[in-house]
C-alpha cells in the first residue's frame, strides 16, 4: 500500500479510537451519545469511499428510526419532510445557473489567450510565468467557480509551458493547484451558495465580503512566488528574449521607425500627420484604445467616491406630524404632562341648570326652566363665533400652503467628507497611472490589445454578474442566468472568431462559413454542459437531502445538545472557540472534501455563533478561506488528482503534493490576518448595505 492509503488508515483508526475513548460505558449511553457516535461513523464511512449523500441519508433515517424508538411512519416522514424542504429552498436555484456559466466559459477558449497576454505582460516579473498562471486562474475562477476544470486547463495550457521554460515541478505543480482553487473562495462561488443556504445568511453579502480575501489570497500566492523566484532563479528561469518578443503590426512599426518610444507621443504624431507611413484613422483607434485604462481608472474612483461619501438616509415624521400624527417624543411628553397635572375645576362637569344631568333613570328631556330663550340665544352667538374663527383658520391655512408652494425646494442633503484612506487612494492611483503612460510604448500597447480582446469579454461577463448581485440589482439567481446567457454568447463570438481568423477566404464567404462552422460546434457544446451541469447539481441537491436528514437524526438524538454543553462547560472565550473551530475545520480538510464539512459539520457550529457573539457572515468566510485546504491537502486533495490526470508521466503524485504544501502554509497565514484584520472581508459588505 502507498503513503496516503496508510494516511488514511491511520486517521480512521484515530477517529474510531477518538469516539470509544470519549463514550460512557455502554449502561450510561444516552441518546446523545448516540449521536455522538453517529458522527464519527459518517466520518470513517465517507473515508472508506462511500458515496458521501446516501451514506448521510441511510445513515441519518437509520439513527432517525432509532431516535423515534423503531417507529418506521415518522421516520419516513420526517424524510419526505426533508426532502421537500431542500427542493423548496429558493437559494440553490442559482447553483445549476453558475455551473451551467462556468462549464460555457471553459468552452468558449478564451484562457489560452487570456494566458498567453499575461505572461508577455508580466515578462519583467520574476516567475513571471507562475505569476500569469495564478492571475489567470483568478481571473478564470470568477467566471466560472469550478475548481476542477480550472485545474485541468491550466494542467494541460499552463503546467508544460512552465516546465518547458525549466520551472521547478514542485513550483509549477503548486502555482496550478493552488491558484485554480481559487475558485472555492472567489465569487460566484458554490462554496458560498452552499454555507449561505446551510447557515440562513445572505449569498449576496457573502459574495461581497468574499471579494477582498479572494484578492489577498491570489497577491500572498503571488508575492511568495516572486520572491522564491528572486532568491532561487533556478526556481523559476526567466523568459528568453524570443519568448518576449510581441511583433508589431505596420502602423507601430512606422511609427516606432519615426523614432517615438512613448505610445501617446507617437500616436499624437501619427495623428497630425507627421508620420506619413502611419493611417490617421488607425493611429485614433489606437489613441483611443491606449485612453481606455485611464477612463476606467476615474470611472471606478469617481463610483467609489460616490458610495462612500453618500449622506446617510434619515426617517422623516414631517409628513406623519402635518397629517395629525405626534413623534414618539412628543405623545411621551404629552403622556407624562397628563400624569403629573393636577386636577382642575376648569375640566369638571358643569353644574349649571342648562346642562344638568337627570336623575332619573333612563333618556329624559330636562325640565324647561325661564332662563331657556338666553341661554340659547348665549348658544347661537357662540355657534357664530366657533364659525368665524373655523373660516380664519380655514384663510390662514390656504395661505400658508399657497407660500409653501411657492418656497424654493429644500437642500439636498450634504455628502459625508471625504476620508482620509480614500484621498490617499486617489492621489497614489493618480500618480501610478501617469508612470504608466510615462513607460507605456507601443510594445506594451500591442500586448494591452492583447489583453484587451483577452480578458475585456471576461471582465464584461464578471461585471454584469457580480455587479448585479452585489449593488443589488438582481438576486444571485437572476444574475446566475444572466451569467448563463452571457457565456452561451461567448462561447459562440470565440468560435466565430477563431473560425474567422483561420480562413483564407474573401470577407463575406469567411463570415458565412465561420458562423455555419460555429452553429454546428454550438450542438456538442450544449450538450456536454447540459450533461455537466446536471450531474454536478445533483450532487448537491442529493448532498442537502442527506446532509438535512442527517441533521435532524443528529438533533433528535440530542447530539447537538451534547456538544454545546461540552462547548459552554469549557468556559472559552470567543478568540479561543474561533481557533479551536478553525483548527477543526482545517483538520478536517484533510480527509473530507468541502462539501461534507459543509453540510455535516456547519450546522453543528452555527447554532453556538450567539454564545460567543461571533458574526455568521464573518464566520462563513473564515470557514471559506479555510477550506481551501480541502483541495490542497492530502489524502484526498483533489486538486492534486485533476493535475496528476493531465500531467506529464514523469511527474508524480509525491512532487505535487509537496508542491502544495507551501501554498497551504500561505493559506493559514490568510485566515490569520482575516481574522486579525476583519475589515478585510466585512468592509465592502458594511459599506455597500449600511
Amino acid at each position: 500500500m502507498n503513503k496516503g492509503v496508510w494516511f488514511g488508515l491511520v486517521i480512521m483508526a484515530l477517529v474510531v479510537l477518538t469516539t470509544f475513548l470519549l463514550l460512557p460505558p455502554m449502561a450510561q449511553m444516552t441518546s446523545g451519545h448516540l449521536g455522538l457516535l453517529m458522527l464519527s461513523l459518517i466520518v470513517v464511512a465517507i473515508m472508506l469511499g462511500f458515496p458521501t449523500a446516501f451514506t448521510l441519508m441511510g445513515m441519518g433515517m437509520m439513527f432517525a428510526w432509532i431516535a423515534y424508538s423503531y417507529d418506521t411512519t415518522k421516520t419516513l416522514d420526517l424524510m419526505v419532510q426533508r426532502t421537500y424542504g431542500v427542493m423548496a429552498n429558493d437559494v440553490l436555484i442559482s447553483i445549476p445557473l453558475f455551473v451551467f456559466m462556468g462549464y460555457l466559459v471553459e468552452r468558449a477558449n478564451l484562457i489560452e489567450k487570456l494566458f498567453k497576454s499575461l505572461h508577455l505582460a508580466a515578462a519583467r516579473v520574476p516567475g513571471s510565468l507562475a505569476v500569469a498562471t495564478v492571475v489567470t486562474c483568478a481571473i478564470f475562477a470568477t467566471a466560472t467557480g469550478i475548481v476542477g476544470a480550472v485545474v485541468t486547463l491550466m494542467g494541460l495550457l499552463a503546467f508544460p509551458a512552465m516546465l518547458r521554460a525549466g520551472y521547478h515541478t514542485q513550483l509549477a505543480a503548486g502555482a496550478v493547484t493552488a491558484g485554480g482553487c481559487l475558485g472555492i473562495l472567489i465569487p460566484p462561488s458554490v462554496l458560498l451558495i452552499v454555507y449561505g443556504a446551510t447557515a440562513g445568511v445572505s449569498v449576496v453579502q457573502l459574495y461581497a465580503g468574499a471579494f477582498f480575501p479572494g484578492i489577498m489570497l491570489a497577491a500572498l500566492y503571488i508575492g511568495y512566488i516572486i520572491v522564491l523566484a528572486k532568491i532561487k532563479p533556478s526556481l523559476a528561469p526567466p523568459l528568453s528574449a524570443a519568448d518576449r518578443m510581441v511583433p508589431l503590426p505596420a502602423t507601430a512599426t512606422a511609427i516606432s521607425r519615426d523614432g517615438s518610444r512613448n505610445a501617446l507621443s507617437g500616436l499624437l504624431s501619427a495623428i497630425r500627420g507627421q508620420v506619413p507611413a502611419a493611417p490617421r484613422g488607425l493611429a485614433m483607434g489606437n489613441f483611443l484604445v491606449s485612453l481606455l485604462p485611464a477612463l476606467v481608472i476615474v470611472a471606478t474612483l469617481a463610483v467609489t467616491w460616490h458610495y462612500t461619501t453618500l449622506p446617510e438616509a434619515v426617517q422623516s415624521t414631517e409628513g406623519l406630524v402635518s397629517m395629525g400624527g405626534t413623534t414618539n417624543a412628543t405623545d411621551s411628553q404629552t403622556e407624562k404632562s397628563d400624569l403629573e397635572a393636577p386636577p382642575a375645576e376648569s375640566a369638571q362637569e358643569p353644574q349649571g341648570e342648562g346642562v344638568q344631568e337627570p336623575q332619573a333613570e333612563g333618556v329624559q328631556e330636562p325640565p324647561k326652566v325661564a332662563g331657556d330663550a338666553a341661554q340659547q340665544a348665549r348658544d347661537a352667538a357662540a355657534a357664530k363665533t366657533a364659525a368665524a374663527e373655523k373660516a380664519a383658520a380655514a384663510t390662514a391655512a390656504a395661505k400658508a400652503a399657497a407660500s409653501k408652494a411657492k418656497a424654493p425646494p429644500a437642500a439636498a442633503p450634504d455628502r459625508l467628507p471625504t476620508p482620509l484612506w480614500l484621498s490617499v487612494l486617489i492621489g497614489v492611483t493618480l500618480v501610478v497611472t501617469a508612470g504608466f503612460y510615462y513607460i507605456f510604448n507601443l510594445v506594451r500597447l500591442e500586448i494591452f490589445k492583447m489583453l484587451l480582446g483577452s480578458f475585456f469579454p471576461l471582465a464584461v461577463l464578471i461585471l454584469a454578474v457580480l455587479g448585479t448581485i452585489v449593488f443589488g440589482w438582481a438576486t444571485p439567481t437572476e444574475a446566475a442566468a444572466i451569467g448563463s446567457l452571457g457565456g452561451f454568447l461567448l462561447a459562440i463570438a470565440y468560435r466565430f472568431h477563431n473560425r474567422w481568423k483561420s480562413m483564407d477566404a474573401g470577407a463575406p464567404a469567411r463570415v458565412s462559413a465561420s458562423l455555419a462552422s460555429s452553429m454546428r460546434d454550438l450542438g456538442p457544446i450544449l450538450k456536454e454542459s447540459s450533461f455537466l451541469t446536471a450531474k454536478t447539481s445533483a450532487m448537491v441537491c442529493w448532498l442537502f437531502v442527506g446532509s438535512s436528514i442527517f441533521s435532524a437524526a443528529f438533533a433528535l438524538l440530542g447530539g447537538q445538545e451534547l456538544i454545546e454543553k461540552w462547548v459552554l462547560s469549557l468556559n472559552m472565550t470567543p478568540l479561543q472557540f474561533m481557533i479551536l473551530s478553525q483548527i477543526i475545520i482545517f483538520l478536517l480538510g484533510w480527509p473530507l472534501e468541502w462539501t461534507e464539512i459543509i453540510v455535516i459539520f456547519m450546522p453543528i457550529f452555527i447554532p453556538l455563533l450567539p454564545h460567543f457573539g461571533i458574526d455568521p457572515l464573518f464566520f462563513g468566510l473564515l470557514v471559506a478561506l479555510n477550506l481551501q485546504t480541502a483541495f490542497l491537502s492530502p489524502p484526498v486533495a483533489m486538486a492534486a488528482f485533476y493535475l496528476k490526470g493531465v500531467s506529464p508521466p514523469h511527474v508524480t503524485l509525491n512532487q505535487i503534493f509537496v508542491g502544495m504544501m507551501p501554498f497551504m502554509v500561505i493559506q493559514v497565514i490568510a485566515v490569520i490576518l482575516l481574522y486579525v484584520f476583519p475589515g478585510i472581508g466585512l468592509w465592502l459588505p458594511q459599506t455597500l448595505y449600511k
